[in-house]
């Protein structure tokens, strides 16, 4: 393999507590070094003055459709939307066709990835048999497959029984437990956030307590099982609030938001556009305020995009009909510079964290899994970018499949330059 030597960028690197001008030797796939002035022959050499170099990115929520939906995004696309986000890892959830609850499902995954993605990809098993809630899939077989946490993600568990039995198990293999925290009676033929706009729109409402309730009840059953516990999307101000009284007391429990959590509210919907269509839904401003808060104080461990690809046939219906979700991978960094490091919210290296360390901490990855981290010896996944550079997001350029994206046209300022998947580089942007 060729040497690369990333020159003379800020090097921002949390899990080691660097955050200076420094060179990055990487060779044979790994990272060789980093410091100022590295000298070495027959290199490749970006200059990355003004850049920042960090850590690879991690997105450990993703939907990547396949099996079963190629027609909306493949591995290999998905893969692509990522590298072009500045991530170098991503983990994708389990509800493809067949679900992702056995451990020939979870091979075919890993298999295909290997084969045709330019970046690392981790699959999430399903809790249960067909993600149906009743009976448990075979977790033990797909960990060693390799998946490297469970969830039922869009159809949550509703049985507190086998929520129980699934967080003892994922205890003894000591992988978290993922839970999209939703009460599907409380949500029933909701498609908005339940509030005066839902009213004005005549849409069916989904109130804040489906998530709530789902919050609350797995806590305790975390507490009472002892296993590490993961809200996925949060997005309402109690939940923030109950993750925060978690932590003090010791759980071992985390939690994720998306950027368009952060950057959207219920008043910034354009009326029956399906691709303001998500769950969990937009909620008002001061949930927005309260997940702002909850990253700035460290109730939110790390942001997520909950990338999940619709085929324009299934998104561009009726906004009752049209299926939940929008892509995020590729406005990702932008979006969240915008919210919380432009506006003052968060420094840099703090964002930088909520990539790498972070979501790396959240999923357990030391040793020969480590990643978040541009620590010598370790596999060589760097995410350079422009923390300033204006740019407009043209969605139907996107590396991905699908198109379904609120952010269509908006200029951002800063965002992924070169992305490096075991020392190469898989993705630059135009014009670097």
């Amino acid at each position: 393999m060729k040497k690369l030597l990333i020159r003379g960028g800020r090097v921002i690197c949390p899990a080691s507590g660097l955050d200076a001008v420094s060179d990055v030797l990487i060779e044979e796939g790994l990272i060789a070094g980093v410091g100022p002035r590295l000298e070495t022959s027959g290199a490749e050499v970006i200059d990355a003055t003004g850049l920042v170099v960090a850590p690879g990115f991690i997105d450990i929520h993703v939907h990547l459709r396949e099996p079963g939906f190629e027609h909306a995004e493949t591995i290999e696309t998905g893969a692509r939307a990522a590298a072009a986000g500045g991530f170098t890892t991503v983990c994708c959830m389990p509800n493809t066709k067949p679900v992702n609850d056995s451990a020939t499902v979870t091979s075919y995954i890993v298999d295909k990835a290997r084969k045709h993605a330019v970046v690392e990809v981790f699959p999430i098993g399903a809790i249960t048999k067909g993600s149906a809630g009743e009976e448990m899939a075979s977790i033990g077989s797909m960990v060693a497959a390799g998946a490297v946490a469970i969830s039922d993600d869009g159809r949550p568990v509703m049985n507190s029984r086998v929520m129980r039995r699934a967080m003892e198990a994922a205890q003894a293999l000591d992988i978290p437990v993922i839970d999209h925290c939703e009460d599907l009676n409380l949500s029933a033929g909701g498609d908005m956030h339940e509030c005066v706009e839902s009213v004005r729109l005549g849409l069916g409402g989904i109130p804040s307590a489906a998530e709530d309730v789902m919050v609350a009840r797995d806590i305790i059953l975390a507490e009472m099982t002892g296993a590490r516990y993961h809200v996925a999307h949060i997005s309402t101000k109690n939940a923030v609030a109950m993750v925060a009284f978690a932590k003090q007391r010791g759980l071992r429990v985390t939690s994720e938001v998306t950027q368009h959590h952060i950057a959207l509210h219920t008043g910034h919907m354009r009326p029956y556009d399906s691709n303001y269509k998500m769950k969990p839904p937009l909620r008002c401003d001061h949930d927005v305020d309260a997940v702002i808060n909850g990253v700035v104080s460290g109730a939110i461990d790390c942001l997520a995009t909950d990338h999940a690809p619709h085929a324009g046939d299934d998104k561009m219906q009726e906004f009752e009909k049209c299926p939940f979700g929008i892509i995020g991978l590729e406005t990702a960094l932008g979006v969240s510079l915008e919210v919380l490091v432009h506006s003052g919210k968060i420094a840099l290296p703090r964002l930088v964290a909520l990539y790498t360390s972070e979501p790396a901490r959240v999923m357990g990855w030391t040793g020969a899994r480590e990643r978040g981290t541009l620590r010598q010896g370790v596999k060589a996944n760097a995410t350079v970018f422009h923390p300033e550079y204006p740019w407009t997001y043209d969605v139907t350029k996107s590396e991905s499949k699908s198109r379904n994206s609120p952010f269509s046209g908006r200029t951002f300022r800063g965002g992924p330059i070169v992305t490096v998947v075991g020392g190469e580089v898989v993705w630059r942007a135009a014009g670097f």
